[in-house]
């Protein structure tokens, strides 16, 4: 029965529950918190994977005719009979081979994206120009408007010359201020665990929900740090003129196809204190609670087997 309630939340976990969050309107009221609870989500989701696949192997150890574990696969194969046997190691076996791709995908995401942000980030310094004697922006001269960030040890702020041209002082400050929140924060780190959570489950279980949802809240955050710093209306501008940039792979870019979005919801309502109490309510109790309701008669079964 613990494997099973493993295997279904991990299940509800990847699929209807991101997307049923997905469709819901508050966590623009509370982008912070919704990524910690999108976080939570994910978290759990694997737990489960990973907790239904050690509950399937207690499985194939259960009490033979003495009372102890059974130790050998034609013991268990006895005990178990042919068919449960099989289900209970083909269960393991995608287990295993989902934390397996979990680890290749982590490596393959932050190797991949490192070095098309190092090749950028050499491309930018060769071409673009240090301005305002800040070293780390370079505005290039390209007339489209642009504006994008290059995370990591030696980041960088990317503009461009139809930027300059295009922006107020005010909206350029607001501009600023969004790339550089996502520097500050590393929004980049928590783009790249969702990434590698989303490649590492099979294609018919996974949602990309989560992924499109934490990629318009990171956006969301960085501008919310923009309005205190210059306001709402400098930034909706600012905005506007870059939506039309394309966003260059690695980076974070101010512009892009959720700039309607955000701006309508500058104007809209204030974010709100009890939505993301509410939020971060639900992320403690989806890792808490869940784990230790399965978990507990579990651990105590397992307990007794190794004592037995």
């Amino acid at each position: 029965m613990s494997a099973l309630a493993f295997a279904l939340l991990a299940l509800l976990l990847v699929g209807p529950v991101p997307t049923l969050l997905a469709r819901s309107s508050w966590p623009m009221r509370a982008p912070r918190a919704a990524i910690v609870l999108w976080q939570s989500i994910a978290v759990a989701a694997v737990l489960s994977a990973f907790s239904a696949g050690l509950a399937i192997a207690s499985r194939l150890f259960i009490p033979g005719p003495t009372g102890r574990p059974t130790a050998t696969i034609t013991s268990e194969i006895a005990v178990l009979g042919w068919p449960l046997w099989l289900a209970y190691v083909l269960v393991l076996t995608l287990t295993l081979l989902i934390g397996g791709r979990l680890v290749v995908a982590v490596l393959q995401v932050a190797i991949a994206t490192r070095r098309r942000r190092a090749h950028h980030r050499m491309v930018v310094d060769l071409l673009g120009e240090c301005r305002h004697g800040m070293s780390g922006l370079r505005v290039l001269d390209v007339a489209a408007p642009l504006a994008y960030c290059l995370p990591g040890v030696r980041s960088r702020v990317v503009l461009s010359e139809g930027t300059l041209s295009a922006l107020t002082d005010t909206e350029l400050t607001a501009i600023l201020s969004h790339e550089r929140a996502h520097l500050r924060a590393r929004h980049d780190l928590v783009l790249e665990a969702f990434v590698a959570v989303h490649t590492a489950f099979p294609r018919f279980v996974r949602s990309a929900s989560a992924l499109d949802a934490v990629r318009l809240l990171v956006e969301m955050l960085a501008d919310d740090a923009a309005v205190r710093t210059a306001g709402p209306a400098p930034l909706a501008r600012a905005l506007v003129a870059c939506a039309s940039a394309r966003t260059p792979a690695g980076a974070l870019a101010a512009g892009g196809p959720t700039t309607v979005v955000r701006v309508r919801r500058l104007s809209g309502r204030p974010n709100s204190l009890l939505l993301s109490l509410g939020a971060y309510v639900a992320a403690a109790v989806l890792l808490v609670a869940p784990t230790v309701a399965v978990a507990v008669p579990w651990l105590t079964e397992l307990h007794r087997l190794l004592s037995a």
